[in-house]
């Protein structure tokens, strides 16, 4: 059971801080966790290294389960006009994107966009984020957690139920804790860099006899440089590289000399792959690098973070104000380490293809043909978008259990909290779930049926009715959706809906 916290970010007896959850690290993965912990009733408090969000553009690639998920919330219309582009590629290789659903393809929208988005969003519904404060020490007592910052005003020490570390690659947490993080580091890297005032073409993956070169101009004239030397390993760095390092490798690959131009963000990143064995650690839990370190191909290590905290974040908040299953909480870890030791597989063996020498050629070559074939390229396209997750959910089989729901238009809703909502998109947005029912009476509620009134008592779960030949629900009567919008129970059409409903509602949503 929860421990009876006071609000969040009051002060108590002692000298500390009080509260339900404690999140280390505002980067996107922080502030989506945070404001999901909020919309789903969960005091909490964020503590931040920096003392000002990033102004790099760092990972900016959102694919099209991402996107889904920022518009399951109402952040879509927050994002300034993000261009979209259905040409992916698979280690290089041109891979098309294009598949059913409401976001496809990939989206360019700069770090600090996000972070800004994600910001304000959380800190909107009540987040405390405090900035300027470096976590020192964790201690799990068992019973609580707490954590040791030191902030411009000195020590604070913040006590919860729950922390989670989502503090990046390099995670304080996670060395405070000693958690297991099996795999190997970086053999080869990619050198980067946002680089203003030069004029080189743009270069989607060339492969050239000396190495890799990517060029791509952005809107607002920066060009992000990208190159790998074949046959040079990856540099044990304590920091960025030199600028000058990354120019000359440039030169080196393709010829060209760059280094009259004004750097405006460097780095370097390795094919290192590693993953934690447990992303829970008894009242400690991890998400996104904290949890996984991954070469960001494709930008799928921010997507599978993001995707992580959506996970996690009613989770925990069901967690912690007493309403969930004692076994919900796990699944966080069932669920989430499966799909990021198969993200992380996937990404291997696209920096295999990516940076190896003309020894993979032949290689790519196949993979290339392979690609050309359309259940491949679908395949592929899917597992980059995040779109073929589906999670062991327990429960009778269903083609739709598991699985996404798919954006649904909704022919009436008889809930408060759904209505006006055109689709089922609409109707996640409060972070309760959803339950569907089939065609019928528009004016059917289900709160004053015999059968169902009893069950959705007091869990505050929406009602809506697809609308007639609504795609993406054929072959369903009831739906069940938590409310990171994933089906975890549907039962064939003509069914009556306590036929499996008490049994799912009880294990996702906890007692009425």
């Amino acid at each position: 059971m929860p421990r009876a916290s006071t609000e969040s970010g009051a002060d108590v007896p002692g000298g500390r801080l009080d509260t339900q959850v404690i999140v280390v690290g505002a980067g996107p993965v922080g502030l989506l966790l945070a404001g999901e912990l909020r919309l789903g009733g969960a005091h909490v408090v964020v503590l931040e290294r920096r003392t000002a969000p990033t102004t790099e553009s760092r990972a900016s690639t959102l694919h099209a389960r991402t996107m889904e998920i920022l518009d399951s919330r109402g952040l879509w219309d927050g994002l300034p006009d993000p261009p979209n582009d259905l040409r992916g590629h698979f280690a290089g290789i041109p891979l098309d994107l294009s598949l059913p659903g409401s976001r496809p393809g990939q989206w360019k929208v700069p770090q600090f966009d996000t972070e800004r988005l994600l910001g304000r969003w959380a800190a909107g519904l009540g987040a405390d984020i405090r900035r300027g404060h470096e976590v020192r020490a964790v201690t799990d007592t068992g019973g609580y957690v707490e954590a040791e910052a030191v902030g411009d005003g000195g020590p604070v020490l913040v006590r919860a139920d729950y922390l989670v570390a989502c503090d990046g690659e390099d995670s304080t947490v996670r060395h405070l804790v000693g958690a297991d993080f099996p795999g190997h580091d970086a053999r080869r890297e990619l050198l980067r860099a946002d680089v203003e005032g030069i004029e080189v073409s743009d270069r989607r993956f060339e492969r050239l006899p000396d190495g890799l070169a990517i060029a791509a101009r952005r809107a607002d004239g920066v060009t992000r440089v990208m190159v790998h030397e074949h046959g040079a390993p990856a540099v044990d760095r304590d920091g960025a590289p030199a600028f000058g390092e990354i120019a000359q490798a440039w030169k080196r690959v393709t010829g060209e000399d760059i280094s009259g131009g004004t750097p405006v963000w460097v780095n370097a990143f390795g094919d290192a792959a590693r993953q934690l064995a447990r992303y829970r650690h008894g009242r400690v839990l991890f998400a996104g690098d904290a949890a996984h370190r991954q070469m960001p191909i494709g930008g799928q290590a921010l997507n599978l973070g993001l995707q992580d905290a959506f996970n996690l974040g009613w989770k925990l908040a069901a967690e912690v104000t007493g309403r969930a299953h004692t076994e919900l909480l796990d699944s966080y870890h069932q669920e989430r380490h499966t799909i990021g030791r198969r993200v992380l597989s996937a990404i291997e063996a696209q920096a295999l293809l990516l940076l190896g020498g003309p020894e993979v050629e032949p290689l790519r070559s196949l993979v290339t043909e392979l690609i050309g074939h359309e259940d491949v390229r679908a395949h592929l396209a899917a597992t980059i978008g995040g779109l073929d997750i589906r999670y062991d959910v327990g429960g009778p089989a269903h083609p739709l259990a598991g699985a996404r729901l798919p954006r649904t238009p909704l022919a009436a809703s008889t809930s408060a909290s759904t209505s006006g909502g055109a689709t089922s998109t609409d109707a996640l947005r409060s972070g309760r779930g959803l339950l569907l029912g089939p065609g019928g009476d528009p004016n059917f509620d289900p709160n004053l049926d015999p059968v169902l009134g009893p069950l959705l008592s007091g869990r505050g779960i929406p009602f809506a009715t697809p609308a007639p030949s609504a795609p993406g629900t054929e072959g369903a009567g009831w739906t069940l959706v938590r409310p990171d919008g994933h089906v975890v129970w549907a039962n064939p059409p003509g069914r009556p809906p306590e036929e499996g409903l008490t049994e799912a509602l009880n294990r996702w949503f906890g007692p009425a």
